[in-house]
């Protein structure tokens, strides 16, 4: 997506001078991702997971839809939003169902293998959508997310024993309707807007050029809040078991920090421009869910669920997860500034790092069968660690030697060999009817890893660039600017790697060696 971002905007009707405006497009799928992922996980240990993993792919191919629709900023926003709701609830999702498929001692490799394939997205993922921009506009690419989520849930029906309860015909039917009626208003026929007889619904009240602010639009969202309150009464017993309170005040602490974070301009602030607002409120939020913790029956995160070795995995994923994203920002922008002008190439340069990253995963679940898990992650947080001190020194012709090369597959191999033994180490320590939290919380601290730790250490980095700026006395000495310029990147890294070898450190906590009591776990089947 990121490459068609601005034949978006222009889509949407935002000029490419206005980039800043662009910025909800990407945080708004990241809002709704966090902010779910601790009430999916918890309905994951309350329902069947493979009706919750089927519900995030309809939510998913709804939000596809309406981003593919969209014509102005406001329902683009939105759609990624609801993607985001959608998404969010994959992983944990897919790694409980591994956990209940797989006895402990036999869980390593589906989990490497779960991590191999999420961490392949982001191979495939900018190569497919470059694909599709080749042959079509950038409204195809969410199209054919909604047709990969029609077709994963189709398989999902066909090999698993999918419980459905009675169905219910009146929420299908409303929901039904205003799916339509909205498809209806967002991309009308051009024989109803243009008719004398058929066209008023589809003009805009007071003159406004929204497609939703017209009858149409307006009776769509009535039919979809009608067909969500009639579909989630039957679910509010389950929602009161799977706290919704506890989920509204984590899920807005959490939706504060992403946005503060993911909103600011990494060139002049560390916090976005609502920082100063959204900060308080997300620690207001974050005291009202601890105390409704202490005092709720059945609270959203199980009481003494994040302790010993979960409570540690959680710590190597959230570090985890400021390794890769470091990596994941900065190669790029290295590479545009000492290796090429092309985006492409640059783009390219990044895939030696993401090609390893899978193998890794592979690797670091399949060794799993004889190693302790912290002793797998902490080898590869201590292998990428390595490598990012090696990229601190990088600058021109470094990404041209093969050594940048081995460098980044090295780290992209020890990054992947931390994924599955965290998931795991959660997974053991955690209790069955628990493991979609604890799957939910492992993707939710990688995510906050990733965001607050580039945010913070781009600032850092940043603050170096400005004092070396100041010192350089001939404004026209271009190299000097190209050096100063490479210090904000080279203080990522650094960063980063510091961040590996704690997480290292910290993995030794999760066990170096195989628990007896991983050998005798009881398969689980749903």
């Amino acid at each position: 997506m990121v490459l068609a971002l601005t034949d978006m905007m222009q889509g949407v009707g935002v000029g490419i001078d206005a980039l800043q405006k662009a910025t909800p497009i990407i945080s708004g799928f990241l809002l709704g991702y966090v902010a779910v992922l601790p009430l999916i996980g918890r309905l994951a240990d309350l329902l069947d997971r493979q009706l919750v993993l089927l519900g995030c792919l309809a939510i998913f191919v709804v939000g596809s839809g309406v981003t593919a629709l969209a014509t102005d900023l406001p329902v683009l926003v939105a759609g990624r939003i609801v993607q985001g709701l959608g998404g969010g609830g994959l992983v944990p999702a897919t790694l409980a169902i591994v956990g209940a498929l797989w006895p402990a001692d036999r869980r390593g490799l589906p989990l490497g293998v779960v991590g191999a394939v999420q961490e392949l997205g982001s191979v495939l993922g900018p190569l497919l959508g470059a694909l599709i921009l080749t042959v079509a506009d950038w409204r195809a690419i969410f199209w054919l997310n909604a047709i990969l989520g029609i077709v994963l849930a189709g398989f999902v029906m066909l090999t698993g024993r999918v419980r459905f309860a009675r169905i219910k015909w009146l929420p299908i039917l409303l929901l039904t309707l205003a799916l339509g009626s909205l498809w209806l208003a967002l991309d009308p026929p051009e024989a109803l807007v243009t008719s004398v007889e058929l066209g008023l619904p589809f003009v805009g009240f007071a003159d406004s050029t929204a497609r939703l602010a017209t009858p149409i639009g307006v009776a769509a969202i009535a039919l979809l809040v009608v067909a969500l309150a009639v579909g989630v009464r039957p679910m509010l017993p389950v929602l009161r078991r799977a706290d919704l309170l506890g989920a509204l005040y984590l899920g807005v602490a959490l939706g504060c920090v992403i946005l503060t974070f993911a909103s600011a301009n990494p060139e002049t602030e560390v916090v976005g421009p609502l920082g100063l607002a959204l900060l308080p409120l997300a620690g207001v939020s974050l005291a009202a869910y601890l105390i409704h913790h202490r005092r709720a029956a059945n609270p959203l995160v199980p009481r003494g669920l994040v302790r010993g070795r979960t409570a540690w995995a959680l710590a190597v994923s959230a570090l985890v997860g400021v390794a890769l994203v470091a990596v994941i920002v900065d190669v790029p922008l290295l590479a545009r500034l000492v290796h090429t002008s092309s985006q492409t190439e640059a783009a390219l340069v990044l895939v030696r790092f993401l090609v390893a990253v899978p193998f890794g995963a592979l690797l670091g679940g399949y060794v799993l069968r004889w190693l302790g898990d912290g002793l797998v992650a902490g080898v590869g947080l201590v292998l990428a660690g390595l490598g990012l001190l090696v990229m601190t020194g990088w600058g021109r012709g470094s990404l041209a030697t093969f050594t940048s090369v081995v460098v980044l597959a090295a780290v992209g191999l020890g990054v992947g060999l931390a994924l599955a033994p965290v998931n795991n180490a959660a997974l053991a320590a955690a209790p069955e009817h628990t493991h979609g939290t604890a799957s939910a919380l492992v993707v939710l601290l990688r995510m906050v890893g990733m965001v607050v730790g580039l945010a913070l250490l781009t600032a850092i980095g940043l603050h170096a660039f400005y004092l070396a700026v100041d010192e350089i006395a001939d404004a026209n000495n271009t190299t000097a600017y190209v050096e100063a310029a490479l210090i904000p990147v080279h203080w990522v890294f650094r960063g980063a790697a510091i961040a590996a070898f704690a997480g290292a450190l910290a993995s030794l906590r999760l066990g170096v060696r195989r628990l007896p009591g991983e050998q005798h776990a009881p398969t689980l089947l749903l």
